[in-house]
């Protein structure tokens, strides 16, 4: 026997929407551990920061053979991610929060290290493994909200597509790289 949850009436809604006026998009249906939440959404988002930050200095270190192609898909990688942060960064002020952009802490909280790398071979390595782990973190996350937070887990579905394709293109260009050695 499933358990059909009533609909709220048209009356309780336009009261429920009057309390709480200032706290914007989170009305009292929202039903995550917002605190939590954010704590996670800044881990995501210095993530996304450091990421930002190792595909750049890829883009200008790149040397070798086929590395001009190479370091074209590090800085189209490296807007896209910046792309990720500014969302992350929205959807925490929607939620009520502050984005950390603290560089004092932001390699702390980021999931993915920042591994420099020194051939073309190391460069695509270390993203591709700093991909997989923001993989697997947007994974949990989006598991860990089920279905309390839609919003917040339908943009890190977005993200999460975008961070596999940018593995499936590292995994691809590692590849042809090692053909070519």
């Amino acid at each position: 026997m499933s358990k059909e949850r009533a609909m709220t009436t048209i009356k309780q809604l336009r009261i429920q929407a009057r309390l709480r006026v200032e706290e914007g998009a989170v009305t009292a249906g929202y039903s995550a551990d917002r605190s939590a939440v954010l704590k996670q959404l800044n881990a995501a988002l210095a993530t996304e920061l450091i990421c930002v930050l190792r595909y750049r200095r890829h883009h200008f270190m790149a040397r070798g053979l086929n590395a001009r192609s190479t370091a074209d898909e590090f800085l189209t990688h490296s807007n896209e991610e910046l792309g990720h942060a500014d969302k992350l960064a929205a959807r925490i002020v929607q939620l009520g929060g502050e984005p950390d952009y603290s560089p004092d802490s932001l390699t702390d909280r980021s999931h993915a290290e920042y591994v420099t790398g020194t051939t073309l071979i190391d460069m695509i390595n270390e993203d591709l493994v700093a991909e997989r782990i923001a993989i697997d973190s947007y994974r949990e996350l989006i598991q860990s909200l089920g279905d309390r937070d839609p919003t917040t887990s339908d943009l890190l579905k977005m993200i999460l597509a975008v961070e596999e394709k940018h593995a499936d293109e590292l995994s691809d260009l590692l590849a042809g790289q090692k053909l070519e050695h």
